[in-house]
């Protein structure tokens, strides 16, 4: 059996209102991101593939099983949702006993497994601490922690870092690095930074649409030569902001350092190299989307 994810002609509705359009994508072992801003249609996108939403059209397949049969998939999948919560009264490991046993594990496989994905995660002098009593990035590790026990061939990991500090980012994206390994991860985020650290294949999604799909390195190379940085005093700001397409920001005493996007050269700028946050907005304004890639900018 393949590690293989196969997308074609995806479509989903809420009513009236369609949340997914004919996406089409190919998803292969090893860790693909899946990058959109908030309501691009990413959470929909993971709960069909972890079929716990039914979709409209179209055809999926998960390491060669259809869509349809869920319960098979069921089996080989874990998922780790962008609002986890689980049993807050108990402690790391009644909790993790618990859904090993919903899970189906024999009394006699679930200690050791909970012990080594415990220790996996770097939980395991917590395994006695209340559930509530976590801070958020233990949380999330616990997330993957029981979406990893029935040993899933595919992970599903929907907006992981969101509110954690810097450290425990990182950390946890180490943490689905090493995960990724022998299995296929999929981790959706609007955090461009996150899909850099961790992922040689990606997927831009926006309005429910797929605008790119391929490596990191190109999506780069497509918005080489069209990003620039320049140095303006802070009271130059606003009327920069109006001209320019920028995609961060940094202040630097009383002037700012500013990454924008130009078809052309500017005067007192400096082209730079492209960021995948810079290649991110480029592909936004590439469709049409210039609000959003104004909306983006970072004041640092």
């Amino acid at each position: 059996m393949n590690n293989t994810i196969e997308i074609k002609n995806l479509n989903k509705f809420y009513g009236k209102k369609q949340a997914l359009c004919d996406v089409t994508l190919s998803i292969e072992q090893g860790m693909f991101g899946l990058l959109g801003r908030n309501g691009a249609g990413k959470t929909t996108l993971m709960r069909t593939l972890a079929t716990l939403l039914p979709k409209r059209s179209g055809t999926v397949s998960v390491c060669g099983i259809p869509i349809e049969k869920d319960q098979e998939i069921r089996k080989i999948t874990g998922y780790l949702p962008q609002e986890f919560s689980m049993y807050p009264s108990m402690n790391v490991m009644e909790a993790m006993d618990y859904l090993a046993l919903l899970s189906g594990l024999e009394k006699s496989a679930r200690k050791e497994r909970i012990e080594l994905l415990l220790q996996k995660v770097n939980l395991t002098e917590h395994c006695k601490k209340k559930v509530k009593a976590l801070s958020g990035g233990m949380k999330r590790r616990l997330g993957i922690a029981q979406a990893l026990l029935n040993n899933p061939k595919v992970l599903i990991v929907d907006e992981p870092t969101a509110g954690l500090d810097p450290e425990e980012r990182i950390r946890f994206r180490n943490l689905l690095s090493e995960v990724a390994e022998k299995r296929t991860v999929i981790l959706s985020t609007h955090i461009a930074g996150d899909i850099e650290a961790t992922c040689e294949n990606l997927a831009i999604l926006d309005s429910g649409r797929v605008l790119y799909q391929g490596t990191v390195n190109r999506l780069l190379a497509e918005a080489d030569g069209s990003v620039y940085t320049i140095i303006a005093d802070r009271a130059e700001l606003p009327s920069l902001k109006k001209d320019l397409l920028i995609t961060s920001m940094h202040t630097q005493g009383r002037n700012v350092s500013i990454r924008f996007l130009s078809e052309n050269a500017v005067p007192n700028a400096h082209a730079c190299a492209p960021n995948i946050e810079d290649a991110y907005m480029y592909y936004l304004k590439k469709s049409g989307v210039e609000q959003e890639v104004r909306e983006h900018a970072v004041l640092a």
